[in-house]
Parts: structure tokens; C-alpha cells; sequence
């Protein structure tokens, strides 16, 4: 039986210095989840550049686009990745952008194609992410946007922003699994040997990466002790005293030095230690949550929904290996 889906537009946005790998992920994705039965594709995958030429990705390498963009065809999903080439865009491209764009379906982009998205108009008043290193950028130079630095994507009516590089394969494999269902999902994830897709509020960067390391050895010694030990009593007297400080001193200190509380940094830890257990081992939510410092299951949980909102079963779900077809 043949698959009678129509198919749905997609068109990739290149320019100068453009990100090979925010091009060719979501590319990959769309071209193995639109697979199906026979020989049909639910997707048709285009790229476009402003003139039609080749242009070359910030890593060197040449690109050669399918048509120019007012050749192009009006796409179901319009891509616009990110790269060098967002510092100072092409006029043409963000032109482009802002009478062309509303025209489509949903509109994404990956990395830093936020910018030129912003640059367009196209995300004020709307919530929006970016690879987190360029967040408070994004905020301070659109401040009528609603940026979000921890998640990996945000979807906001029909734009939809990523955050740096293989969030955008996570995006739009979630594309795929809406457009197509969960089999064609999986297919995708399991041709390209990643995971099927991770949550899109799951945080951009671990504990360690978000947080400052401390300057003074005692409080660069708790923060190590904290990760090898997620389930030993962290509380900030707990802490305090394992440091030779006052809790009252230690707690300003370590917010001074680390850039946030140690209630919030152990609460990041302990997250992600179990994030890892539930990814990589077959271990019961009861024994995670006991190693992982909760206590109870339910404990565990509501963590989970609070900051991925999902529970640890749906998460895990969600991001346990693909077995081979």
C-alpha cells in the first residue's frame, strides 16, 4: 500500500558562513522521516540561497543550492539555520525573510538563525531560544523578545527556535513525529543513530557548564564533592561545615563565587546524575531516585516534570537507545 500523504515543502535557507551541521541535521531528518511505503516521500527537502549561487559554510565547505529563494516553491517548512554569516546578514536575506516567512506553515531555525529571524521581526513578542552562549545577546539586542536559554527548542504558535547545532536535529525529528506519527520518528532517529528526540525543555548544558567554577579551593572542592556524591545530605549546614565556614557565609559565598545558590546547584546535579541513569542503565526508577539523593520516587518525580516536564518513565521513554531494526 502506498503512502498517498502529500507532500509537505520544506525549504533550507543558506548563505555565506552559514553552519554546515545546522543545515544538513535538519536536512537528514526530514529526508529519512519523510521515508514511507514505496517510493513516495512525505517531504520534499529544497535549499535556496538570495541569488541562487553556491555559497561556502564557516567550516569551508561549498554549498550548492537547489534554486534561488524567489524561485523557490512556497515551503510547508521553512529552515533557517544559523552560522557566522547571522553576525552581519545579507539585507536581501532578512528582506526575504520578512515578506516571505508569514506565508509559511512553521518557520524554524537552528542556533543563531534566531538572530536573523529577530533581525526580520519575526519573533517579537514571542518566546524564543538560541545556543545558550548567545541568549543574553539575543535579549539585550531584541528586548521584545521573551528569550529562554534552557531549553533546547521553544515553540511559540508556529515558529519554532533551537538552540546550538544538534538541537536542531532534536526539533525536527519532533516535527516529523508530529507530522508523521512515532514509527517515522523513530526510523529517522534510528538511520541517523542518535536518540529519538530529547524533550525540548531538557536544559542546553549539564550542572557543571551552567554554573561558574569557584576561585577558592574550599568551594571548588564542595562543588566536585557535590556531582561524586549526589546522594549525601547537601544541605547548605551539611555543605557548610565540610568547607570550615559558617552556613550563612558559605551560602554567600558560594553564590558570590558560583552564580547561583547551593540549593539550585545541587538541585542541578542531582537532575542531571539522574537524567544519566535513566539514559544509560537499566536501573528502576526507585533505586535512581535513592542513589540520586531524593529519597522517594515521588520526590524524584516531581523534579522531573518540574524542570523537563516529563516524568522519569516518560523521559526515559523518550530517550533510551533506539535498538537496531
Amino acid at each position: 500500500m502506498v503512502d498517498m500523504t502529500p507532500r509537505r515543502n520544506v525549504l533550507i535557507v543558506l548563505f555565506e558562513e552559514v553552519l554546515s551541521l545546522d543545515v544538513t541535521g535538519p536536512l537528514e531528518v526530514f529526508t529519512g522521516g519523510g521515508s514511507s511505503v514505496g517510493d513516495t516521500k512525505a517531504y520534499r527537502v529544497r535549499t535556496a540561497t538570495v541569488d541562487g549561487r553556491p555559497v561556502r559554510t564557516s567550516s569551508g565547505l561549498l554549498l550548492t543550492p537547489d534554486c534561488a529563494l524567489d524561485e523557490a516553491d512556497a515551503p510547508h517548512t521553512l529552515v533557517v539555520p544559523g552560522g557566522d554569516g547571522t553576525r552581519a546578514p545579507d539585507p536581501r536575506l532578512v528582506d526575504w525573510l520578512r515578506e516571505n516567512a508569514p506565508r509559511a506553515e512553521r518557520v524554524v531555525s537552528v542556533c543563531t538563525g534566531a538572530f536573523l529571524l529577530a533581525e526580520a521581526g519575526l519573533l517579537d513578542g514571542r518566546r524564543a531560544t538560541t545556543h545558550w552562549a548567545l541568549c543574553t545577546a539575543l535579549a539585550q539586542r531584541f528586548p521584545e523578545i521573551r528569550v529562554e536559554p534552557d531549553p533546547i527548542y521553544v515553540r511559540d504558535g508556529n515558529i519554532a527556535t533551537s538552540a546550538g547545532v544538534t538541537a536542531g536535529i532534536d526539533l525536527a525529528l519532533a516535527l516529523v513525529e508530529e507530522d508523521l506519527g512515532r514509527d517515522q520518528a523513530l526510523a529517522a532517529a534510528r538511520n541517523l543513530v542518535v536518540f529519538l528526540r530529547r524533550p525540548g525543555n531538557q536544559t542546553q548544558f549539564s550542572a557543571q557548564l551552567a554554573a561558574q567554577t569557584a576561585r577558592r579551593a574550599p568551594l571548588r572542592d564542595i562543588q566536585h564533592w557535590v556531582v561524586e556524591n549526589p546522594d549525601a545530605d547537601l544541605s547548605v549546614d551539611a555543605l557548610a561545615a565540610r568547607s570550615g565556614m559558617s552556613p550563612r557565609h558559605f551560602a554567600r559565598a558560594f553564590q558570590n563565587e558560583v552564580g547561583m545558590t547551593p540549593g539550585r546547584y545541587v538541585d542541578r546535579v542531582r537532575l542531571e546524575a539522574a537524567r544519566r541513569l535513566l539514559e544509560d542503565t537499566d536501573d528502576c526508577v526507585n533505586k535512581i531516585a535513592r542513589v540520586c539523593g531524593y529519597g522517594t520516587p515521588e520526590s524524584m518525580r516531581r523534579a522531573f516534570v518540574r524542570s523537563l516536564g516529563a516524568s522519569p518513565a516518560e523521559y526515559r521513554r523518550r530517550f533510551q537507545p533506539l535498538t537496531p531494526a
